[in-house]
């Protein structure tokens, strides 16, 4: 598995560092990735994700059922 984030999709982004001079070089703009254990109440059990503080946050307030469901993910496969 990439660096991607498994409930919304989100990788790297291409861009560029820009000197003083501004000199244009190639870079990589990662999401800020996490890998967590959440209670899934349902399966009553932990499953372990990896996924993006933005999504963390969604996942409060949506649940774990609703976006795995919303992301094509299978709960009992992790």
């Amino acid at each position: 598995m990439g660096r991607k984030c498994q409930l919304t999709g989100k990788k790297a982004n291409n861009g560029y560092a820009v000197s003083h001079s501004h000199r244009r070089t190639k870079r990589l703009q990662g999401a800020n990735l996490q890998t967590k254990r959440i209670w899934w109440p349902e399966g009553k059990r932990w499953v372990k994700i990896k996924l993006s503080t933005k999504a963390l946050k969604t996942l409060n307030n949506k649940g774990l059922q609703t976006m795995a469901k919303e992301a094509g993910l299978d709960l009992n496969k992790l």
